[in-house]
């Protein structure tokens, strides 16, 4: 059969705010995304990978969605969108958008309306319980941020869940009203010629019905992040996702040749879950191996060959070395090394992603503590989680491009 381009292309990931301001004001934005174009064509990559645009008080800089169908003014407008996506296909360059299903800004309207009673109707969107008979949140989960996972609302007596921080509400992924409302998201933006989505937090999207304590996890100092304190068996990966991400896929193939791409932070046994049952899920759970390996020839050959074994009949492969979320390939082998692991990363078998500015091997940058915006940063300084580093601005790229 022959393959599609998401199987034979390089995809490319941008993070906006840090890729190119074409105004002025500090702030990279569409506008310099599209004027980058013939850089990327001349780069040779297939696909722009764009992190989030959406409206946001930017309290976790885009993460926080305070509205699915639109774009926050500091990156433009749904027109000058329209004319990235125009110009991308002109230059045979594919986008794909990333999309933030698990929790929303808590300015999102949704929230909004969740919280102002609960006899509201979006009252079930969101996730609330009642205090524990002390008083306290209801269970022992943790923000992947620090701190209860849980936070009180006074004015309507319950604990809403937030897996990330208090202003990030997690949507109720078992109400259909929210399948459906999400589904009608990525159709607007699938209308708009947008060629795939990467999935913010994929298996997060179901939490445990009886919302059990997390055990605790027996191998955690208290020089690892607190959320490494209890194993995540009832926050996360549920079974019931599967087909939550089955609806999503069925819903994307309305589309033609669009892309469904999973990020997913679990063992590989646990990952190659996400394609599927006979592949009807994610098209490509990203595998993150090369972020935390040893970086040794041996261990490298071993984590290949137990990847391509654990992969369904008919799974493909990909392979990911740097994101917005993790220290550089470059700060973590070195310069010399960072060659080499771009020459791994486009020979394996299957789709590689490429994150801006590895193509150049830039490295670590020390961010002075005053100019520190990560909020886990903040909540946990010490400890080495900043991601600040990993979202600089983009560094010359070569003369000419």
């Amino acid at each position: 059969m022959p393959h599609m381009w998401w199987q034979v292309g390089t995809i490319y990931q941008v993070y906006p705010r840090s890729f190119q301001d074409s105004n002025g004001d500090g702030i990279g934005d569409l506008d310099g995304i599209r004027k980058r174009l013939d850089y990327l064509v001349w780069l040779g990559v297939d696909a722009i990978w764009i992190s989030p645009i959406y409206p946001s008080p930017m309290h976790d800089f885009g993460y926080d969605v305070a509205d699915y169908c639109g774009i926050d003014p500091i990156f433009g407008s749904l027109e000058s969108f329209d004319r990235l996506i125009d110009e991308a296909h002109t230059k045979q360059l594919k986008v794909i958008l990333d999309f933030v299903p698990n929790h929303t800004s808590i300015e999102h309207p949704w929230f909004i309306a969740s919280r102002r009673s609960r006899a509201d109707p979006k009252r079930d969107w969101y996730i609330w319980r009642d205090a524990a008979p002390d008083g306290g949140p209801p269970n022992n989960w943790i923000s992947n941020f620090g701190g209860s996972a849980w936070t009180w609302d006074e004015a309507t007596g319950q604990y809403y869940y937030h897996a990330y921080l208090a202003e990030q509400p997690d949507l109720n992924w078992r109400n259909p009203n929210v399948q459906a409302a999400m589904h009608d998201a990525l159709r607007f933006w699938s209308r708009r010629g947008v060629d795939g989505f990467r999935v913010d937090v994929m298996w997060h999207l179901i939490k445990d019905a009886a919302f059990r304590d997390n055990p605790p996890n027996p191998d955690w100092t208290t020089d690892d992040p607190e959320i490494d304190r209890l194993i995540q068996t009832y926050s996360t990966d549920q079974p019931e996702v599967h087909e939550v991400i089955a609806r999503k896929r069925r819903m994307l193939e309305e589309f033609e040749n669009r892309v469904l791409i999973g990020e997913i932070y679990l063992p590989v046994e646990r990952l190659v879950a996400y394609y599927g049952k006979n592949l009807t899920s994610a098209h490509l759970p990203f595998n993150f191996q090369l972020l935390n390996t040893a970086w040794t020839a041996p261990h490298i050959a071993e984590l290949i060959e137990n990847y391509e074994a654990a992969l369904p009949d008919g799974g493909w492969p990909n392979w990911v070395l740097s994101n917005h979320d993790r220290p550089r390939v470059a700060a973590r082998v070195g310069p010399e090394q960072a060659h080499v692991a771009a020459m791994l990363l486009l020979t394996l078998r299957g789709t590689a992603t490429l994150y801006y500015g590895d193509e150049l091997g830039i490295g670590h940058v020390e961010i002075a503590p005053h100019l520190v915006r990560d909020p886990w940063a903040k909540y946990e300084p010490g400890l080495g989680v900043g991601r600040d580093p990993a979202r600089t601005p983009m560094q010359s790229a070569p003369s000419g491009s």
